[in-house]
């Protein structure tokens, strides 16, 4: 399945959920990896998308919901094109990641947790990646990016098209 691109005054092609629910259709315990296949296909679970999975699985909406809102993998509102997560951990606290937030925070010019009105990027704090021997660390679309300082997220941000 192709990716989508969803702009602000779209609403989701809901024909590309056809094959998924059709592959899936009447599997137990399917909801999570039709979740994640939709998501793959849209970028996040917009209603829409979470309505017409819950009647083709023939699954209560609120059981569809259920799942979506418990899994910190599923995201209900759309994401940038880039995702940046900055670790607040220990180690990376400890060591200035709080200095890069409020960075990150004034050259974006949305709070962590947010996204650029133009969806170009997402910003989300963390608290551990598994890497505090590069803290303060940062994982800048699934690239690992440690020893940062305030400066290097700020070139780094701007890099990002």
């Amino acid at each position: 399945m192709s990716e989508v691109r969803i702009t602000p005054d779209d609403t989701p092609d809901l024909k590309q959920l056809d094959p998924l629910l059709d592959e899936y259709r009447g599997q137990k315990g399917a909801v999570i990896p039709v979740l994640q296949k939709a998501q793959k296909i849209y970028g996040y679970l917009p209603p829409e998308v979470l309505r017409r999975i819950a009647a083709g699985m023939r699954v209560p909406l609120s059981k569809i919901y259920g799942v979506a809102t418990f899994y910190s993998q599923f995201y209900l509102t759309r994401r940038g094109r880039h995702i940046v997560r900055q670790c607040d951990g220990t180690a990376c606290h400890v060591r200035g990641a709080g200095k890069i937030v409020e960075r990150m925070e004034q050259e974006l010019g949305i709070r962590a947790g947010q996204t650029t009105a133009d969806y170009r990027v997402t910003c989300e704090v963390v608290y551990c990646l598994g890497s505090c021997g590069l803290a303060p660390v940062a994982v800048v679309n699934d690239q690992t990016i440690g020893k940062l300082a305030p400066e290097k997220m700020t070139t780094i941000l701007r890099s990002l098209e």
